[in-house]
Order: C-alpha cells, then structure tokens, then sequence
C-alpha cells in the first residue's frame, strides 16, 4: 500500500491537507505517506496542475482539493 500526496511548495492547500493527515494519523492509526512536488515532473504538471493536493493511494485518487476522511477510511478498509 502506498499513500502519496501530491503537492506544491507555497500552497496553503496543501499545508492543510498534510496537517489533516497528521492529525487523521493521530486519531485513527499511523500512516506512512510519501510526499511529491508535482513542479518537479511534467507529466504530473499536466495530471494535476490545477488540482493539488491529491491524495492517491495505490495510484487511485482519494480526494483533492480538501482532505477526505470519510474517502480515505473507505479506500484504507479496501486494502
């Protein structure tokens, strides 16, 4: 299983999304997640410029935009 958030530098949505995962780490169980500047490759530019964070887990999207819960404890209990 493989949790990755896919960010910006500067975004305050993405600051808020890494703090709800934090904080969802804390409440639920700990969860191990990777973190990737999309500035950093074009094709995941061109996948989710206009769309970040994105939170995928196993290369299906959870959320975006805002954190999910309710999506990521549906998506964790398929794993």
């Amino acid at each position: 299983m493989q949790l990755v958030l896919y960010y910006r530098e500067q975004c305050h949505l993405c600051d808020a999304m890494r703090k709800a995962l934090v904080a969802f780490s804390r409440r639920h169980r700990p969860l191990d997640w990777r973190e990737v500047d999309i500035d950093r490759d074009r094709e995941l530019i061109r996948r989710y410029d206009a769309r970040v964070p994105v939170l995928c887990l196993d290369e299906r999207e959870i959320c975006h935009f805002f954190f999910d819960e309710s999506a990521l404890l549906a998506a964790l209990a398929l794993t």
